[in-house]
């Protein structure tokens, strides 16, 4: 699998164009969709992938929808985020149509021609949070970053719940993790900082 790397002007979020022999999925929603497009060249979209409903990772979510005529899978909780200013934290942000929505709850997979997808509900930093595990890449969204985790003080946001998810990525292996934010990083390195987290809240 192939991994182009392309940031927001929002917050340099991240997004990821993950590429499968002649098709692709695409992780997140805030680059604008020409450069999108670009990136993407002539393969086939086979769904946008949402890991919360944050406005800096889901501005364009509808646009790359309609430009690959594709699904666009979330948690079922985006939608409450997604509707709200106040709650996606993008000002004047908020989406009016879900038909090209595919709502997910809690843990499962989905198969999408060449991608065989395993997504995790992990709440902490907003109630619809989702990892996504392809080809033994995490992509963690704002749960987990290079040397962090997501904010807890957030609307929806819950120590308590980002314990759990922690604790849950903890017992979860993978090769490397694409954050929302940020670099990259490797299994062992994410271990560690999981482990340091997990302890750091609790106390």
């Amino acid at each position: 699998m192939e991994i182009k790397n392309l940031k927001s002007e929002y917050l340099e979020s991240n997004i990821f164009v993950c590429k499968n022999g002649n098709s692709c999925v695409v992780v997140d929603a805030g680059v604008e969709p020409k450069l999108v497009k670009q990136a993407v060249g002539n393969l086939k979209v086979m769904a946008v992938l949402l890991t919360h409903g944050h406005y800096d990772h889901a501005m364009h979510a509808l646009d790359y929808a309609k430009m690959f005529d594709c699904k666009i899978y979330a948690s079922g909780f985006a939608k409450d985020e997604l509707l709200d200013p106040a709650k996606n934290y993008g000002e004047s942000f908020k989406l009016n149509s879900f038909e090209d929505f595919v709502f997910l709850r809690n843990n499962g997979k989905i198969e999408l021609g060449d991608f065989e997808i395993q997504y995790l509900s992990t709440p902490g930093h907003c109630k619809s949070s989702l990892c996504f595990l392809l080809n033994n890449h995490l992509f963690a969204g704002d749960t987990l970053f290079d040397n962090g985790i997501g904010r807890t003080d957030l609307y929806g946001s819950s120590k308590e719940e980002m314990i759990s998810s922690l604790e849950k990525l903890d017992a979860f292996e993978f090769e490397i993790c694409h954050s929302g934010h940020g670099e990259d990083s490797e299994f062992a390195r994410q271990k560690r900082n999981i482990k340091a987290f997990i302890r750091f809240l609790k106390r």
